[in-house]
Formats: C-alpha cells, structure tokens, sequence
C-alpha cells in the first residue's frame, strides 16, 4: 500500500486511539483496502470522498455517526493546498 508520510501519520492516529475509535479504524480499514483493491493511490482526498459516497449513500444512523467522526478526523488532519 503507498502512503505518503501524513496518511500513515493518520492511520497511526486511529490505530494508537485505543478502543474509543475502534468503529471508525475498522472504516478506515475496509475505506483504504477498497481504495488499493480499485488499484488507486490512497491518499487524505482519496478517502474523504469515499467517506463522503458512504454517507449519501447510509441510512444507519450509527453508521453514519460512525462515519462523520472517520471524516471528521481525516479532514483536520489534512493540511490546506497550497496552490488554493
């Protein structure tokens, strides 16, 4: 799996977490072996807009909760573009 240097900084983030982020490290998980298995580069924006597509696309209101807390923490730990 290629990862820049912040993705794997995340993926420690959720992992070193412990139990209180167990739902959304499995997310996470399942989100990056997806992204691989398409053949694609897992990088932040590559998982936020899985994230987003789970979302539209879940009624479970703790699936959902579990995946606005996942796209939460993926998005302040993505630093801004440069060329914006």
């Amino acid at each position: 799996m290629q990862q820049t240097t912040h993705e794997a900084e995340i993926t420690r983030h959720f992992r070193n977490a412990g139990d209180k982020l167990t739902a959304e490290t499995e997310v996470l998980d399942a989100v990056i072996a997806d992204i691989v298995m398409h053949g694609r580069k897992v990088t932040n924006k590559a998982i936020i807009l899985y994230l987003i597509a789970e979302l539209e696309n879940t009624s479970d209101p703790v699936q959902l909760d579990v995946l606005r807390g996942a796209l939460e923490i993926i998005v302040a730990k993505t630093p801004d573009d440069k060329n914006i």
